[in-house]
């Protein structure tokens, strides 16, 4: 089995789609852990709602193309994710690969780790909360060093809903 990170977001209602996608990824891959959910202004569109933003470890014994097109996108189709040519358009769900284990990979559909991680603090910081201590493969940097950079961009934890969704869906499990 493979340690992989999802980056989930949502800002068409997020607390039903971002707790629905991680209940159907729990399905497919087994959910580990679970960062601290955060709404954060969307990028490149303004006049959207914030987004809900974390990170999900699993467990999976699937390759990254696989975990890709056959659970994430399928789990973004059953949530209503309608994809168009604006890349920061509103979205229900926003699933993305983001790590796998310590795979370096460069595809046409796949980039691991995803270079996103190093200016995206949404990306970054729920990272760390999960993986502190990491080196991100390719890169050679730490991901609570790149987290740290980042810092200060605003972020507004969701403490209540993060603390229902651990319970409803890891409470077993710990």
């Amino acid at each position: 089995m493979t340690r992989a990170f999802i980056s989930l977001g949502s800002n068409i209602d997020p607390e039903a789609n971002t707790e629905q996608a991680i209940r159907l990824l729990d399905r497919e891959a087994r959910v580990i852990n679970i960062s601290t959910v955060y709404l954060t202004e969307p990028e490149g569109s303004h006049g959207q709602p914030p987004y809900y933003n974390c990170v999900v470890e699993i467990d999976t014994g699937l390759s990254p193309a696989e975990l890709k097109q056959r659970v994430l996108r399928e789990i973004e189709a059953k949530r209503g994710r309608i994809r168009c040519e604006d890349k920061y358009a509103a979205r229900t769900i926003d699933l993305d690969l983001i790590l796998y284990d310590e795979l370096d990979l460069t595809s046409r559909d796949l980039t691991l780790p995803d270079p996103e991680i190093l200016r995206r603090p949404y990306l970054a910081i729920p990272l760390r909360e999960l993986a502190s201590g990491m080196t991100l493969p390719r890169f050679g940097l730490r991901i609570d060093d790149v987290a740290a950079n980042l810092e200060g961009h605003t972020m507004k934890p969701l403490a209540r809903f993060t603390q229902h969704i651990r319970k409803d869906i890891l409470h077993d499990r710990k």
